[in-house]
């Protein structure tokens, strides 16, 4: 090994942001985080959009999955998504200009990653975790984010093969994508697998007991999407399936959702306790000691895949219909509620509690994956994919002279 020359400058670690704004993406980026930071030649600025802000929505995460909090917090917030978004772009953009970092990375498909817009405007390579993913259902605010930023992206991280073949069909060079795995699969070996002793001394009889449960009799369910929640037929249709629910369901709603409840003035069944959010650790408890989950979250239906806990995936379409390749979820679309009666939806539940199936979202080394290519572009200056040779279609028109003569004729010493 070479020795360091006396007065030797060692070079200056190169500067990455990581811009993330709900827990799910802390969940899904924790590892990949703690291995970029675990690199001396990498200078890692964690940007929080501040989409969401309270202790149960955030910093419990932070502490639970040993997330250094966020370095800069832009406090985005407002009342509709284009008040997120605008807020997102704006203040990134100067935070962006004064960090200068050679790359930023976004994960997921959330107003945050509208921020991307201001990476752009800055010519700042911009990296997707979590790209090619696609419902072809335009309702969803997050079809659209997921769309804009894999275009915009110079490098895409992708879960499936398919994902990366969805990409490709909508014309994204396929040399910026990379097909990694699913970090959720490493979040849940280490975090959960490798401490399920601690998980059982937390899921005690008095855990239970002062939530008004019993261990595995009860279903527990998440809600949150724009398209259920603000459209008052899907939100009933959701809570009549709730209704004729053969265990008691406990819901730990977001703000947003128990908002639209009130304002709406519905009436929700007595089976059904609405809980404020709840942590990592608590909601995984809750999870693996129910019959199985109601949801319409998309890392919700692949822990309980992962987990070996059935699912009824509340949602029309899915960017995740891999749980319905290997049996461990039912459908029931709240747009449709007539196609789906709420005794089928609960036998087929039923009939999938105690069963077996090999979850297809990767080997648990995603994060590492992820972390190393980075670490890897980084050095080699192998992040902007956007130049005019990287481009896998003829753009030699685009660039081409005018083709017209100098009616003054040519220039002295002109070629």
């Amino acid at each position: 090994m070479l020795e360091r020359r006396r007065g030797e400058r060692r070079p200056l670690p190169k500067k990455l942001a990581f811009v993330l704004g709900i827990r799910p993406d802390v969940i899904r980026a924790a590892f990949v985080l703690r291995h970029l930071r675990s690199y001396p030649e990498i200078d890692v600025t964690f940007i929080w959009s501040g989409q969401h802000y309270s202790d149960n929505l955030k910093d419990v995460f932070f502490r639970e999955l040993q997330v250094t909090p966020a370095e800069v917090d832009l406090g985005c917030r407002g009342e509709t998504d284009a008040e997120i978004a605008a807020a997102v772009i704006s203040r990134l953009h100067d935070a962006l200009q004064e960090i200068s970092p050679e790359a930023v990375v976004f994960l997921g498909d959330t107003n945050t990653t509208t921020g991307c817009i201001a990476a752009a405007q800055l010519n700042i390579p911009i990296v997707h975790i979590e790209g090619g993913m696609r419902s072809y259902d335009w309702r969803m605010p997050e079809e659209k984010y997921r769309t804009i930023i894999d275009h915009l992206a110079d490098v895409i991280y992708v879960y499936f093969d398919e994902y990366r073949d969805q990409a490709i069909r909508e014309g994204i060079n396929p040399d910026n994508v990379v097909v990694v795995g699913n970090p959720i699969v490493d979040v849940l070996d280490l975090h959960y697998f490798s401490g399920q002793r601690r998980f059982a001394a937390l899921s005690t009889a008095e855990f239970f007991s002062s939530r008004g449960l019993q261990r595995r009799g009860y279903l527990l369910m998440t809600c949150h999407r724009r398209e259920n929640v603000h459209e008052e037929k899907s939100l009933q249709a959701i809570l009549d399936l709730a209704a004729a629910s053969p265990l008691p369901v406990y819901f730990p709603a977001s703000y947003r959702t128990q908002k639209v409840l009130r304002e709406l003035g519905v009436q929700w069944p007595a089976s059904l306790r609405i809980v404020d959010p709840v942590g990592y650790d608590e909601c995984l408890s809750l999870m693996v000691n129910s019959r199985g989950v109601l949801t319409d979250s998309g890392t919700v239906v692949e822990e309980a895949c992962i987990l070996g806990i059935p699912s009824v995936q509340l949602r029309r379409s899915t960017e995740r219909p891999q749980v319905y390749d290997v049996g461990s979820s039912v459908k029931f679309d709240p747009s449709a509620p007539q196609r789906y009666r709420p005794s089928t939806v609960y036998r087929k539940l039923a009939g999938l509690f105690g069963k077996k199936w090999d979850h297809p979202f990767g080997d648990g080394k995603a994060s590492q994956r992820i972390a190393e290519d980075l670490r890897r572009r980084l050095a080699t200056d192998g992040l902007q994919r956007h130049r005019k040779q990287d481009y896998r279609i003829p753009v030699e028109r685009s660039y081409r002279e005018d083709g017209l003569a100098d009616p003054l004729g040519p220039m002295e010493g002109a070629p």
